[in-house]
């Protein structure tokens, strides 16, 4: 009687419940937990990355515009669209920014192709991601004045510690590598600096306003588009999650003076220090010439 009952309220609860048997073994159980924790940690750290974010941008000049999440019809890109994290309009130009959510140390410099979370783990150049991002924008608002005034920035957590070029940390560049935190600070310091050289601004209001309605209206909203862009580039994406070690090149690395193979390790510890080593790997040996 008892177990009628609670059988009762299992199917009165969800229809979907089954009481069969199956043959789950516990390491099947465990992995699918594991697997349930870590999405359900990544998208929470997401979320409250986002929100950081929004804290920063809200706290610009009322003046000022900006679009999140955005997603534009990109024909080169690989899904046929670029996604872009924010775009911020301001009275001297457009900052475009890309959040990324790594911790640990982020390595690289405007030339690599890809940069280094760690030294292990790879990743795609972030400012050749906002490239296409930028030139994405300049198609789309070609007929406003901002079409030279682009800044990229790509935005890190507290998580993360920086071996970059320096000049991807000073507010005279116009591609910025910041904390999360630095947002607002960076935008504002910037656009003063920007206003020094100008004897006006480049937007007035009511262009700020028709760039922000322009973006709002080609933003694309379709949950299936942006469920498919998405899978694209999640795909995309494990090819450069780590060492590609099918690649010979990166197996095989030479030293560059006398052709001794070097290992990974010091593949890596060349290429992280590029003022030292011109961007050349070196064996142990060679390495005390620089």
């Amino acid at each position: 009687m008892f177990l009628s009952k609670l059988f009762k309220r299992v199917f009165q609860k969800d229809s979907l419940v089954s009481v069969q048997p199956t043959m789950t073994t516990k390491t099947e159980i465990s992995h699918s937990s594991l697997e349930k924790e870590k999405n359900r940690k990544a998208l929470r750290k997401g979320e409250l990355g986002e929100y950081k974010i929004d804290i920063q941008l809200d706290q610009l000049p009322k003046n000022y515009k900006y679009v999140s999440n955005l997603l534009l019809p990109n024909p080169k890109a690989h899904s046929g669209y670029s996604q872009i994290d924010h775009v911020v309009i301001s009275p001297y130009g457009l900052f475009v920014i890309e959040t990324k959510n790594y911790s640990g140390e982020i390595s690289g410099s405007k030339q690599d192709k890809v940069w280094f979370q760690n030294g292990k783990y790879q990743f795609l150049n972030p400012l050749w991601q906002n490239y296409g991002h930028i030139a994405t924008l300049k198609v789309l608002l070609a007929n406003f004045k901002s079409s030279e005034s682009y800044f990229s920035i790509i935005s890190f957590t507290r998580r993360s510690i920086f071996k970059v070029d320096t000049e991807l940390r000073k507010i005279t560049s116009s591609e910025l590598i910041i904390y999360d935190t630095e947002l607002s600070d960076f935008i504002t310091r910037k656009v003063a600096v920007l206003s020094r050289g100008c004897s006006m601004p480049i937007l007035n209001d009511s262009d700020i306003v028709k760039i922000y309605e322009v973006l709002s209206d080609k933003n694309i909203k379709d949950e299936q588009i942006r469920l498919e862009h998405v899978q694209k580039n999640g795909t995309r994406k494990k090819e450069h999650q780590q060492p590609n070690k099918s690649d010979n090149n990166w197996n095989k690395e030479k030293c560059s003076i006398c052709s001794k193979p070097v290992s990974e390790k010091v593949r890596n510890f060349c290429l992280a220090n590029k003022k030292r080593f011109d961007g050349k790997v070196y064996c142990f040996d060679h390495q005390s010439n620089f």
